[in-house]
């Protein structure tokens, strides 16, 4: 079966996992847990999936081998996961990590998403509001304004350029937009352009940082949590590469993980690229190499990178918020003053001399 069109959602994929390890430690046999987690699936792929997988055990493969082809869906770290806990006899242990882990990431992930919300709610608000003012409700009153027989003021004249504009060309402007953002939606999938768009992303004010913490965060937890459950250190560096979004970090992990199999140390790269991975971190990696303690050292890390992600989220809101009101209020403000502007002049034309 494709994982084309399955659809497993993060939160899915941590019912199943602690449901699993539930049932795995109470001794129920892996094949009979599957089916009763098959029971539960809500979508036609999902069962389908179950299907696939209890097949496949049945036969006597391991889940991980058969979740492989569902690798899209369930991503390299939990399948290494679950093998290693196959291979080591502690699954269900492993599975709690699992269920964990991708509960921390979800977590993770829904603070950045919602602290961006916010801003581009207001940011297309705003030019929502101002759009229906122009086009919609200022050609109203123009024919007043062409009426008069006194010069309009400039702000008043550049708006009702605006307004014939829109008028005229609005949805040539909104096919373009719509056009715009498809073509860079499909611009994305070339990995030149997306790296690009990556490290753009990483240079931004305020987001670069916070998307920096995220990634670190994510890479200390994952490579970490694979070194606990005795995987390789050149494998769980090549699984961490392929679990990271930001493909400047992926990149970066697959060259540690080249270096290493040369017998060269984690810290000794990520020391050479100080702009990308923040001086706690190579210096930490450093001692935990040094102490031989490098799994603990790195979820050490990982807790304070998601401390520092979750600090930055909350403060968001206070630091883009000025930025918003200044856009709003310099929208808003130009569309009344071009409005109030004439409506002034005329009043004041009209009054007894």
């Amino acid at each position: 079966m494709s994982s084309l069109f399955l659809r497993f959602s993060i939160q899915e994929q941590v019912m199943f996992a602690k449901r699993l390890s539930i049932l795995v430690k109470a001794g129920v046999p892996i094949l009979e847990a599957l089916n009763l987690l098959a029971r539960q699936a809500r979508t036609r792929s999902q069962r389908a999936m179950f299907a696939a997988l209890i097949r496949d055990v049945e036969n006597g493969q391991y889940l991980s081998k058969s979740m492989l082809q569902f690798d899209k869906v369930f991503g390299d770290f939990a399948i290494n996961i679950i093998r290693v806990g196959e291979v080591s006899g502690t699954l269900h242990e492993n599975l709690n990590y699992l269920a964990e882990e991708l509960k921390k990431k979800q977590i993770l992930r829904r603070k950045i998403v919602g602290a961006l919300v916010y801003p581009i709610f207001i940011v297309f608000a705003t030019l929502g509001i101002a759009g229906m003012l122009t086009v919609y409700v200022f050609p109203k009153i123009l024919p007043i304004f062409h009426s008069l027989n006194f010069e309009l003021p400039f702000t008043t004249r550049a708006l009702i350029a605006v307004s014939d504009f829109l008028v005229q060309y609005g949805w040539w402007v909104l096919g373009g937009v719509a056009a715009a953002v498809i073509a860079f939606t499909l611009a994305l999938r070339l990995m030149p352009v997306r790296l690009l768009v990556d490290r753009i992303f990483l240079k931004m004010p305020i987001f670069g940082s916070i998307s920096q913490s995220y990634h670190m965060a994510n890479l200390s937890r994952t490579l970490g949590l694979l070194l606990k459950s005795e995987v390789m250190i050149v494998e769980a560096a090549a699984i961490t590469a392929n679990t990271l979004n930001n493909l400047v970090y992926r990149r970066e992990l697959r060259v540690v993980s080249e270096n290493l199999r040369k017998g060269e140390k984690i810290s000794t790269h990520l020391f050479k690229r100080e702009h990308l991975f923040p001086p706690m971190m190579s210096q930490m990696i450093t001692v935990g190499e040094s102490t031989g303690n490098l799994s603990e050292t790195l979820l050490y890390l990982s807790d304070i990178y998601e401390h520092e992600v979750d600090e930055a989220t909350k403060n968001l809101t206070s630091l883009i918020e000025p930025v918003l009101m200044i856009f709003m209020g310099v929208i808003v403000g130009f569309i009344a003053i071009s409005i109030i502007t004439p409506i002034y002049g005329i009043t004041q034309n009209l009054q007894p001399r």
